[in-house]
């Protein structure tokens, strides 16, 4: 194919590519299947690569790549992106309308409603239709240029659809988490016994913040749009006509919304959208109500911080009525003590609610809360419910004071509160609650990865005295463990390869293990970029490691007064005996083989565990995905593969048997290239 028509195939999938784009993540409307589009999109990554001055900024391939930023930069709006005036019921949302016609001198005509989507408000400038920059709302004036991270949003269109688009357009919406994606996300940091994100504007939120692109293009977030800033070239008289456009040009919009000619409607189409609000993938918190006729937004301005033709109504805070049966007391991993109300259960925001969060003692003396009392419970958009009103009236003289314990529950020890600290701890390391959260911290996905070593079998290996903290590991051999309910020869054996793979595992995994206060796997791997090995670590003063990227002064001080307790250096001891490896990996030679390469592993291997082979392709730069995809360049086919080798066969993908794969890995990790 001569540059020409490689030029005229280029620009034909990429349109074929963006409207499929859009079927599928804006509609929800697939018109080709996974492989299909696969194809095409793997066919243009090859076109690009033969002729890369064709590449284009719209391209979309360009979604996902490149380095890591440092810090985001400022981007200043041409209009600024005011927040909205809060109303709180009916009575304030007509003064808020008096306004209005008092500043207007007549009605202001209809009106329109649509869901206040509790996410991330962001701003995309277009010019010639191309996406040029997207940022974040910031202070309303500046706020942060997150366009790389705006890009891996498959619902945010990287070109308008459209033959005559305004030469410059400013379009504002909402990033957020889809419900179901924050459930499952929350999932899998509970099973690594990781703190868990509050909700899902938090989760979105935190995403956004991320300096790598390609680490948010795993995270699910989707996008709606709703208004636009400055706009050149182009008119829109009405709001409802303005939704109708950015749905033209490829938008996600509000799949409900309801222009209402008067207040009896708007009221109406408000209490319509409280009722279905669990209907929706996204958290609403109330809804937002907008002048229709676009031309009275000029003659009613804004105040500093609010414009005056928009307002949003808030919903109340979902609340129910039950009764405290219990409080019970639970040990986190770093020995804080946290009340919990076990409640009668009661249907609230769209499940079933049997417990919620007493936070600290501090807590429950302020609310008074007793054992056996009504209280209200709220669930507003966290995880777990609050209590928020104890109903004093309802109280029969039966109920009792609660106090919390002196002694840790689980081991005994007398607890400890430090100066100026809420929180109540229990110092003993040797606490068996502690011991359990720590392990199956350290065995985690996210930390060392020791397949078979769950919570139920931490719970047992503790309680039998075989483990008291992440080092007896290394101890363990199969016969103590086959003797463990569920468990046989077969699956101790297992478990014992599993720990000891796990002593080659990447030094920040190690680091991240240790259970450090306020590290998690980014902090982590930070810290492995910038020391050799956990010896150099060790010596790092606070000043060093606050100048390091994601480490404040809080975190430096966390990681600095751990390694200064003597318990931690014997722990740290005791894993240099067992073997495991305190010291960063020697990068990938710059000539292997390997470097930059995307692996796909499916089907059993003989030779060793998926998470070794994993770890070695890592280790010499390659990438390991779940799914194949036009961007694969390996799939490594085991003993009875899956549908992933069929998709792979199907995408033209050099296919790899174990054999090939070792030999493979024998010229990475020597750096030959050939």
């Amino acid at each position: 194919m001569n540059r020409l028509d490689a030029a005229q195939r280029v620009r034909e999938l990429a349109h074929v590519i963006h409207h499929h784009d859009h079927q599928y993540h804006v509609l929800a409307r697939p018109e080709i299947s996974d492989v299909e589009y696969d194809r095409l999109y793997h066919e243009l990554e090859q076109l690009e690569l033969a002729y890369p001055d064709l590449v284009t900024p719209d391209s979309p391939t360009g979604r996902v790549g490149g380095k890591p930023l440092e810090t985001f930069a400022s981007v200043i709006h041409a209009i600024p992106m005011l927040s909205l005036e809060k109303t709180y019921s009916q009575e304030e949302l007509s003064s808020f309308m008096d306004r209005v016609v008092r500043l207007l001198g007549h009605p202001p005509g209809a009106c329109v409603v649509e869901p206040k989507i509790d996410g991330v408000a962001v701003s995309l400038r277009y010019e010639q239709g191309i996406l040029t920059v997207g940022s974040t709302r910031g202070d309303g004036r500046t706020g942060d240029d997150i366009t790389a991270n705006l890009r891996t949003i498959h619902s945010i269109p990287l070109r308008l659809q459209s033959d005559t688009p305004p030469p410059l357009v400013e379009v504002r919406g909402e990033v957020f988490m889809p419900k179901s994606a924050f459930a499952k996300i929350n999932q899998a940091l509970s099973d690594q016994d990781e703190e868990m994100f509050a909700n899902p504007r938090n989760a979105t939120a935190g995403s956004l913040k991320l300096l790598d692109s390609n680490e948010v293009s795993q995270r699910p977030l989707d996008a709606l749009f709703y208004d636009v800033g400055a706009i050149e070239g182009f008119t829109l008289d009405r709001h409802e006509t303005l939704l109708q456009t950015l749905a033209a040009w490829g938008f996600r919009i509000a799949p409900w919304f309801r222009t209402c000619a008067d207040r009896n409607t708007m009221f109406d189409a408000i209490a319509e959208l409280l009722s279905i609000r669990h209907q929706f993938p996204f958290e609403i918190d109330g809804a937002v109500i907008k002048l229709d006729q676009r031309s009275l937004y000029v003659k009613l301005g804004a105040t500093i911080k609010n414009p005056r033709w928009a307002v949003a109504y808030k919903y109340q805070p979902e609340r129910a009525e039950t009764r405290v049966k219990a409080i019970s007391v639970q040990v986190g991993r770093t020995g804080v003590l946290t009340p919990v109300a076990e409640l009668e259960p009661v249907f609230l925001a769209g499940s079933t609610v049997s417990r919620a969060t007493l936070h600290n003692a501090d807590e429950i003396r302020r609310k008074d809360i007793r054992v056996g009392d009504i209280v209200v419970i709220e669930k507003a958009g966290e995880v777990i419910p609050a209590v928020v009103e104890v109903r004093i009236d309802r109280r029969s003289g039966v109920e009792s004071v609660f106090e919390m314990p002196r002694q840790c529950p689980d081991c005994g020890s007398p607890l400890v509160q430090q100066a100026g600290e809420v929180a109540i701890r229990c110092d003993n390391l040797q606490c068996p609650a502690q011991c359990k959260r720590w392990i199956r911290h350290y065995g985690s996905r996210g930390a060392m990865d020791i397949e078979g070593l769950g919570n139920v079998l931490v719970n047992q290996l503790v309680d039998m005295g075989l483990v008291h903290d992440p080092a007896d590991l290394y101890t363990l051999t199969i016969e103590p463990i086959s003797q463990l309910d569920r468990m046989a020869q077969k699956s101790a054996a297992n478990l014992v390869e599993g720990i000891q793979a796990s002593r080659n595992r990447d030094l920040w995994r190690v680091i991240f293990g240790l259970g450090i206060r306020h590290v998690g796997t980014r902090s982590a791997q930070t810290l492995e970029s910038q020391f050799a090995d956990l010896d150099l670590l060790m010596q790092a003063t606070p000043e060093q490691l606050e100048g390091l990227p994601d480490i404040g002064p809080v975190v430096a001080a966390s990681i600095h007064d751990f390694f200064r307790k003597p318990c931690n250096l014997d722990f740290i001891n005791r894993l240099k005996l067992a073997g495991v490896n305190l010291t960063r990996h020697a990068a990938a030679p710059v000539a292997s083989v390997l470097v930059g390469k995307t692996f796909v592993l499916t089907g059993t291997l003989a030779s060793a565990s998926r998470e070794s082979i994993t770890e070695r392709l890592r280790r010499i730069g390659a990438k390991v995905t779940a799914s194949v995809s036009a961007k694969t360049d390996y799939v490594v086919a085991g003993d009875a593969p899956g549908s992933k080798l069929d998709k792979a066969q199907s995408l033209g993908i050099t296919i790899l048997d174990e054999p090939s794969l070792l030999e493979l890995l024998a010229r990475g990790e020597s750096g030959h290239t050939s």
